[in-house]
């Protein structure tokens, strides 16, 4: 019984790195992809919008709950 585990256990761990071979074009593919949205000019500016946003949205909170606290 105890050489079909270790059977089992070996095809497993071949089946897992060559999955991670083939895996690895798609993976960087996918963060290629990834890496040119992030620095389109159209992103970047939506990015700097939404920090301007919570900066904006961040301030009136804190000073709401100042004027709570007192």
């Amino acid at each position: 019984m105890r050489p079909q585990y270790l059977i089992v256990a070996a095809i497993a761990f071949a089946a897992y790195v060559f999955g991670a071979k083939a895996g690895e074009s798609r993976y960087n593919e996918i963060k290629k992809a990834a890496t040119h949205c992030w620095n389109d000019p159209q992103v970047q500016k939506a990015r700097k919008k939404a920090r301007k946003a919570r900066d904006k949205t961040r301030k009136a909170a804190s000073k709401q709950i100042r004027s709570f606290s007192r």
